[in-house]
């Protein structure tokens, strides 16, 4: 039996209608295998996506699209160790992918 992840789109509905992402750089807190960043980042400039868990984050670069590999950034890290080493005001966008359940 095959298994279908929001076949009715009403994720990407509430992604686009909680945030504005067109031309954003956006932030990505928890971004697992990448199921919600393909619904949003082809309008945005820039996503960082990050997670602490190595096997999510190999899942996520082995799914990436080809049309978003220069826009998706995805990376292996926690967020406390990412704050402590980015600058607060460099994403116009931030998410927390589960704040959506």
């Amino acid at each position: 039996m095959t298994v279908l992840t929001d076949p009715e789109g009403d994720e990407k509905v509430a992604l686009l209608e909680l945030a504005d992402f067109d031309g954003a750089d956006v932030l990505e807190i928890g971004c697992g295998d990448g199921r919600l960043t393909w619904r949003y980042a082809d309008r945005a400039a820039r996503v960082t996506a990050i997670d602490a868990f190595e096997d999510a984050i190999a899942r996520a670069e082995s799914g990436l699209p080809e049309g978003l590999r220069g826009t998706v950034r995805f990376r292996r890290v926690a967020f406390e160790d990412f704050s402590a080493t980015t600058e607060s005001n460099v994403f116009d966008v931030t998410i927390l992918s589960w704040s959506l359940c």
